[in-house]
C-alpha cells in the first residue's frame, strides 16, 4: 500500500499543474534574523519581550512553519502556501490516512527530484502535521503567541520545553534546510531559539 500510494503521488508530481507547484516559484534567499543583543536598547522590559517575539515571528510566519500548522487538517506547500499536491488529509494521527500516509512519499530525509514539477520532496524521520490544537494559519502573531504559551494548546510544554522545541528540535530545524525549491526560514535555528529564550526571560509578553 505504501508503494502504491507513493507511485500515485509521484505520478501527480510529474503531471500536476505547474502553476500549483513549488518548483514554479521564484525561490528567495533566507531573510536575516536579529539576535537578542540587538534589542537591549529597549528599556521597557515588556516592550522588549514583545519586540523579541515579533522578530521570532518572522520564522513562525514563514511558509516553512505555516505549511505544517494549517487551519484545516490538510497541509499547504510551497512559498505561496498553495494546497498540497496531491490532496491529502492529516487523519487522526497527523500523518495521513490509510492508502496515503505522509511517509509513503516523505522519507527520512529530503530527496531531490529531476524532470518533475517539484524539485524535491521534503523529508524527516518524524514528518507529520502539527496537531490541530497548534494550528496557526489565519491567526495574528499575538494569537499565536498566546497559543504557544497555553499548555492545553502547545502539547503540554512549559516555557523551558518551548525553548527546547523551537531551538533544538530537528523537525523544526528542517525549516532552515528545506531542500531545492523552498526558501529557508529566516536566520538560523540557533538564533531563533535564542530569541524565544530571551522573549521568555523578559516576561513572555505577547503582541496586541
Amino acid at each position: 500500500m505504501r508503494a502504491r500510494g507513493c507511485w500515485l503521488a509521484l505520478a501527480w508530481l510529474v503531471t500536476g499543474p505547474l502553476q500549483a507547484a513549488s518548483g514554479a516559484e521564484q525561490v528567495s534567499a533566507a531573510a536575516p534574523l536579529k539576535a537578542p543583543a540587538e534589542f537591549q536598547n529597549i528599556q521597557d522590559k515588556n516592550a522588549r519581550s514583545v519586540a523579541l517575539f515579533v522578530e521570532a515571528g518572522k520564522v513562525i510566519n514563514s511558509p516553512r512553519c505555516m505549511n505544517c500548522h494549517p487551519a484545516l487538517r490538510a497541509p499547504t506547500q510551497g512559498d505561496d502556501r498553495h494546497p498540497h499536491v496531491p490532496p491529502i488529509a492529516a487523519g487522526e494521527s497527523g500523518m495521513g490516512k490509510p492508502g496515503l500516509f505522509c511517509m509513503a512519499c516523505h522519507q527520512t530525509r529530503t530527496v531531490a527530484l529531476s524532470g518533475t514539477a517539484f524539485p524535491s520532496i521534503p523529508g524527516h524521520e518524524h514528518w507529520m502535521l502539527a496537531p490541530e490544537s497548534m494550528a496557526w494559519q489565519g491567526k495574528t502573531l499575538g494569537q499565536i503567541c498566546e497559543q504557544i504559551k497555553d499548555t492545553k494548546r502547545n502539547g503540554g510544554r512549559d516555557l523551558k520545553q518551548i525553548t527546547e522545541h523551537m531551538g533544538k528540535d530537528t523537525l523544526v530545524g528542517w525549516a532552515w534546510h528545506p531542500g531545492p525549491g523552498r526558501t529557508p526560514a529566516p536566520g538560523t535555528q540557533e538564533v531563533f531559539g535564542q530569541l524565544i529564550q530571551a522573549w521568555i526571560d523578559n516576561g513572555a509578553q505577547c503582541p496586541r
